[in-house]
């Protein structure tokens, strides 16, 4: 945005893009990179101009109504589109076409940022390029932002998201929220979507940083987003509580020098006390609104030990038997992981690392299996299978700071 827009305006603009890409695509079909392209105009022609102005009493409509006027031009300027021009300007009238979308009225003010979240995370879409859409469009960051925040070539993303694209229009993937017996399962799909965003953030897959705190923010924000448009739905709920409750402990997980800080040494008290209220508030209103989810479960979890002064206070009976719960809602290798260690906590080192032996096959290439084991070795007693264990998660850790960490571990055993 422009330096001489103030911040709130920023703000604004950045909430209201993916609304007024939504109207766009409502109106005028599957034209998603001409809409796209008339909303960064209409954005362009915002910062430049409510500065001397001052902000237009319905900043929506104002933009709706230039990035219509702005697709008019991009179209008619497309000489080799002439077929979907006639299309789309001779089959609707241009009063209509400029109108509709930025009316005052109940249809112009309607939020359809959720149909395009539904969009952008469409099952006949890659998980790959459900995020990197989902970011471009709904997230508002640049094909260059969501490459560098997964360390792959600008080009690679472009190409991505292009084809993301092009899977849209030439699908026919409808503009519209899905029918009432699609509705979960792509409700699924798109906190799923959300997840892995933030997950990706919260611990970065490679590179030389623990964390990318532009992706898990944008995860948070869009968590809000669909909290707002979806306020009653547990699951819903149980996310954006899953995230903020995880987030809270962001300040304490490195060092000054960006090392690791393992959950047991941290300092909680730079955890952020308002992130945990918050997250705790939401699962105690999520787990008696409905059926039980995954997220709500995990939540839940988080803050058991958000709320625990340390980790000997922590109610490790309780988690375990949420992920027991979590287990029968959701079966997975990293959901069991998570039991192994309750496990440990509460009936000791033996135990749990019996029922890790059953995990090995399913992660036996994940370095958390590996640093799981080695840390229940260390617990037992047994030194160098330890060591030996830590030095197989470091090999497998895809991070830096994560191969530090457990390299450092297996240095202090060996």
């Amino acid at each position: 945005m422009s330096g001489g827009l103030p911040v709130a305006d920023q703000d604004l603009l950045r909430e209201l893009a993916p609304q007024v890409l939504a109207a766009l695509l409502r109106c005028h079909g599957g034209a998603f990179d001409a809409c796209e392209d008339a909303v960064q105009e209409a954005l362009l022609a915002a910062a430049q101009q409510w500065p001397a102005q001052g902000r237009p009493g319905n900043p929506r409509g104002w933009l709706v109504t230039v990035a219509s006027r702005r697709l008019v031009d991009l179209v008619r300027a497309d000489r080799a589109r002439r077929e979907r021009e006639e299309r789309l300007f001779l089959g609707t009238p241009q009063s209509e076409l400029l109108g509709r979308a930025a009316d005052a009225g109940p249809e112009g003010d309607r939020d359809d940022s959720l149909a395009l979240l539904f969009l952008c995370c469409h099952p006949a879409l890659t998980a790959p390029s459900r995020i990197a859409l989902t970011l471009r469009a709904v997230g508002g960051l640049s094909t260059a932002q969501i490459a560098a925040a997964f360390l792959v070539p600008e080009a690679t993303m472009a190409q991505r998201i292009s084809r993301a694209k092009l899977t849209i229009r030439s699908s026919g993937l409808p503009f519209a929220l899905p029918a009432a017996a699609d509705a979960d399962g792509r409700l699924r799909e798109v906190l799923q979507v959300l997840y892995l965003v933030f997950n990706e953030g919260y611990t970065a897959t490679a590179g030389g940083e623990l964390t990318s705190v532009r992706l898990s923010a944008e995860a948070i924000r869009l968590a809000r987003l669909l909290h707002r448009l979806l306020p009653r739905d547990a699951e819903v709920m149980g996310l954006l509580a899953l995230m903020l409750l995880t987030d809270a402990r962001r300040p304490a997980r490195t060092g000054p020098d960006g090392e690791l800080v393992p959950l047991p040494e941290q300092d909680r008290s730079r955890w952020d006390a308002a992130m945990v209220a918050e997250g705790v508030a939401l699962v105690e209103r999520a787990l008696p609104a409905g059926r039980v989810g995954p997220y709500q479960l995990q939540a839940a979890i988080a803050a058991l030990h958000d709320e625990a002064p340390g980790v000997a206070e922590t109610d490790w009976p309780q988690v375990l038997a949420l992920y027991d719960l979590l287990l029968r809602v959701a079966p997975g290798p990293m959901p069991a992981l998570g039991r192994v260690v309750a496990l440990a906590e509460v009936r000791g080192a033996g135990p749990a690392l019996r029922e890790l032996d059953l995990l090995e096959p399913e992660l036996a290439r994940h370095h958390r299996f590996h640093a799981v084991r080695a840390e229940l070795l260390a617990r037992d007693g047994e030194r160098v299978a330890a060591a030996e264990a830590f030095g197989r998660a470091a090999a497998l850790a895809p991070s830096l700071p994560e191969r530090r960490h457990l390299a450092g571990r297996a240095r202090e055993l060996s």
